[in-house]
């Protein structure tokens, strides 16, 4: 009697994938160079947040998530210096290439929430899953001063970064199977929250 042909293996999801990807780079030995390359890169163009790569880290290297903390919320704050410029400098060129990316509403709405509360508006960004990009573009946009701008990221990014590595350091290694086991769960979930943060802003 011959055995009924095994089911193919399920082919693990994009967060999965992702979450494996970030895994292999926070072991490698130059792991903290790949943190700070996305957390700078994240607050001017890059789409994915560092928090993907801070909490395997984190995991990985517990005792030392305040340095990686550090690492995050300074490369974030030099990145965001960076869409800053672009903001300021260069937003007629940068405005087609918004667009394309599909940023162009966000750009819109971000732009009056930035010119109404500025300072606040940074430090509210920080906290939540909203493309920082997005705000660090406006706010040069918008003509933020520069040392405003600097202080409410660093209050901001340092707050949420800090938070999120000091969770992972007191939950330490035992959560990382549930993390696997609901990573769909919880990539679906920061994707509401930005698309429910940008339906804010527009209202």
């Amino acid at each position: 009697m011959s055995t009924p042909p095994s089911a193919p293996a399920k082919r693990p999801s994009a967060f999965a994938r992702l979450y494996a990807w970030m895994e292999r780079l926070a072991k490698h030995p130059r792991a903290p160079w790949w943190l700070g390359g996305v957390s700078a890169a994240e607050s001017s163009f890059f789409p994915i947040p560092p928090d993907v790569m801070l909490i395997p880290m984190v995991l990985e290297q517990p005792r030392a998530w305040l340095r990686l903390a550090t690492v995050t919320t300074l490369s974030s704050v030099a990145g965001g210096v960076f869409g800053w410029l672009i903001g300021h400098f260069l937003i007629a060129e940068a405005l087609p290439l918004i667009e394309r990316l599909g940023y162009g509403p966000a750009y819109e709405t971000t732009r009056d929430f930035v010119a109404r509360y500025g300072f606040w508006a940074l430090i509210i960004k920080g906290l939540t899953p909203l493309p920082y990009k997005i705000f660090t573009i406006t706010a040069g946009a918008a003509d933020m001063a520069l040392l405003p701008f600097i202080l409410a990221s660093f209050v901001g990014r340092g707050m949420r970064f800090y938070l999120v590595a000091g969770v992972m350091r007191a939950a330490g290694p035992a959560v990382e199977p549930a993390l696997k086991k609901y990573i769909d769960v919880v990539g679906w979930s920061v994707i509401a929250l930005i698309v429910s943060g940008l339906v804010w802003l527009k209202l």
